[in-house]
């Protein structure tokens, strides 16, 4: 089913002459590094739905998410780009990268971009970067600048919870999706895109992988703290997690350890109810006086529909 639906998204015809051609706004690799994990909400009602009638979307999302798999990545530093050259309308670069939440609503009502910047092209169109990290902006109202331009970095300021940049694309002011800029979605059958060479589109990934001595907190996993490559053969468990996007209801994340002397252990776990992002873990305690010393092999699966739609693996060293 996705080998049919990447062919058609492949065959997606290119922007007319007088639109914007997009390039990738953020320097990640997408799919190892960077998530698409959320697309403009093609549901004209109260529901969501993305270009390809897919879930990833949410009721009244107006762009495209890049997301950072934890706030270690977004620390390290992921430059944000100009999509396409244009003038900068406007910046914030002020406001701290913190998670939103209920106690932090009110500072943030009516700035929920975040720090960001908004370009304006030709003919009417613009396009506007967000929740970019505090101090990070490099470029200033009225600056003339080209595709690919650094902006600043990837932040975690605005209305959000994970770390990414919020691309919005607009003509005349009415929000276009890049990914298919017909105004019905053509649900993943050739919609014009606005991308020099549009991403693949992914129903639902990996984003990390770990090992770790007991099951983490999900803020430990978000953090990036809570993988360890070297545990101690005393550890009083042994455990491996999965971080994904895009969950369905009925998906199976399927994890497998493999120690040094063959299998270790593992488990399949069923997604209740659809999940923007989710984590999962399998691993054991320890019941006799130490783990056996060697490499620890992790693989973990996301499973639909009885296909694996996305695996990453990782190792410890248990010593």
């Amino acid at each position: 089913m996705y080998g049919r639906l990447l062919a058609a998204l492949a065959l997606a015809a290119g922007p007319a002459a007088s639109d914007p051609v997009l390039s990738l706004p953020i320097d990640c690799e997408l799919g190892e590094t960077c998530y698409i994990q959320q697309f403009v909400d093609r549901d004209p009602g109260a529901g969501a739905r993305d270009f390809t009638c897919g879930t990833l979307s949410y009721d009244g999302h107006k762009g495209t998410d890049f997301a950072l798999p934890t706030l270690r990545a977004m620390q390290q530093g992921v430059d944000v780009r100009a999509a396409a050259p244009g003038i900068v309308q406007g910046t914030r670069n002020s406001m701290p990268d913190q998670l939103y939440t209920s106690d932090t609503a009110a500072q943030i009502d009516g700035r929920e971009c975040g720090n960001g910047i908004v370009l304006k092209h030709e003919d009417g169109w613009e396009t506007q970067y967000c929740h970019m990290r505090q101090g990070s902006i490099r470029v200033k109202s009225g600056d003339v600048i080209g595709a690919g331009t650094v902006l600043g970095q990837v932040g975690l300021s605005g209305k959000t919870q994970f770390p990414h940049l919020h691309l919005s694309v607009r003509k005349d002011g009415q929000v276009v999706d890049p990914f298919d800029t017909t105004e019905q979605a053509q649900c993943g059958q050739g919609g014009d895109s606005l991308w020099a060479e549009t991403p693949d589109y992914v129903p639902g990934a990996l984003m990390d992988v770990g090992f770790a001595p007991l099951v983490p907190e999900y803020d430990a996993i978000l953090a990036g703290d809570a993988a360890q490559d070297v545990l101690s053969d005393q550890s009083s468990g042994l455990v491996l997690y999965g971080l994904a996007y895009g969950g369905l209801k009925g998906d199976v994340m399927r994890i497998e350890i493999m120690g040094p002397d063959g299998p270790f252990g593992g488990q399949q776990v069923e997604l209740e109810r659809n999940r923007a992002r989710f984590f999962r873990a399998y691993g054991r305690r320890l019941t006799a006086e130490r783990w056996p010393a060697g490499t620890y092999t992790g693989t973990v699966s996301l499973v639909r529909d009885g296909q694996v739609i996305s695996q990453k693996s990782t190792t410890a060293t248990v010593q």
